[in-house]
């Protein structure tokens, strides 16, 4: 089988875990997981970052020791004072490189800064990804709502800069995010006093149409798709459209498992079927789709999924 090159990274964890639970799945991935970058950090809501901040130190080492690059993660929506320190503290640590998924992040960016674009920032044209390029940008993991046409025009456009390219290919695609918490109000609870109910719901909690049919999934103030994206079979139109690198974004289940067949896929060790029944194995619970690649819409389940 032909090889495919693909830089795997484990995205930042979305969901509120437990401390105990947080170190494990690094140590997992560290050890476990055949990956080349793991973006590590609070990403969706800046409350939760007090129960895990004093496993990071801890989870990166083990992540370097394993092999790893480690990427700091930002939140998706600065607002508070305490967040804007947070952001300025990440650029603090010159030793590691820095997804920015809030544009406000580009005041605290230096000639000397190493950092990436995360999938939130809405980079839909080449005129956005090559004037982020030009401020010091090295990849950017393009949103993943984007149609396949324009992935193939902004990989091309980001190898002409210099830079990588990387695509959401495993997990449960964010769609939105508010200064207000659903998660919260779905219990009676406002923001302020949320309890921290997101807790709850490892993988986010689901939300049915009138119907009853299952729609999205609810994360604290984020909303999420209600399948899961899974472009394991897709790897071939991805290489020969210029994407350098897949970004496969935590869950519970048997996420290294996930890692490994997406591993073992790209470098064409299995076939895309095998890699598929791989990760339905390692996430039994999961409903799939391609996202919004190829269908007319981003819920459409997956062929043979």
């Amino acid at each position: 089988m032909e090889q495919k090159k693909f830089t795997l990274t484990v995205g930042p964890l979305q969901f509120n875990w437990p401390a105990d639970a947080f170190s494990d799945f690094y140590a997992r991935v560290a050890d476990e997981a055949p990956v080349d970058r793991v973006v590590i950090g609070e990403s969706v809501c800046s409350k939760r970052a007090p129960f895990y901040a004093n496993r990071i130190p801890d989870a990166i080492e083990r992540l370097q020791r394993g092999g790893k690059s480690v990427v700091l993660s930002s939140l998706i929506l600065v607002t508070l004072e305490r967040e804007r320190r947070a952001a300025r503290d990440l650029f603090a640590q010159a030793e590691h490189e820095v997804e920015i998924d809030d544009l406000t992040l580009m005041n605290y960016v230096k000639p000397e800064t190493v950092f990436s674009i995360g999938p939130m920032v809405n980079v839909y044209n080449e005129a956005t990804l090559a004037f982020l390029a030009g401020k010091g940008a090295r990849r950017f993991c393009l949103p993943p709502e984007l149609p396949f046409a324009s992935v193939e025009v902004l990989a091309a456009a980001a190898a002409k800069c210099g830079a990588a390219s990387e695509l959401w290919a495993y997990g449960r695609i964010p769609l939105a995010i508010s200064g207000r918490c659903y998660h919260a109000r779905a219990h009676g609870l406002t923001k302020d006093s949320c309890q921290f109910v997101c807790a709850r719901d490892a993988d986010g909690l689901t939300t049915r149409t009138l119907d009853g049919v299952d729609f999205l999934a609810i994360n604290g103030v984020q909303t999420l798709s209600h399948k899961y994206c899974n472009l394991i079979g897709d790897l071939d139109r991805l290489a020969k459209a210029g994407v350098t690198g897949l970004r496969l974004s935590p869950h519970s289940g048997d996420f290294t498992g996930v890692c490994r067949a997406f591993a073992d896929a790209a470098s064409g060790a299995v076939s895309p079927r095998e890699g598929l029944l791989r990760v339905r194995r390692a996430a039994p619970e999961a409903a799939f789709s391609d996202g919004f690649l190829f269908g007319d819409f981003g819920a459409a389940p997956l062929a043979g999924a």
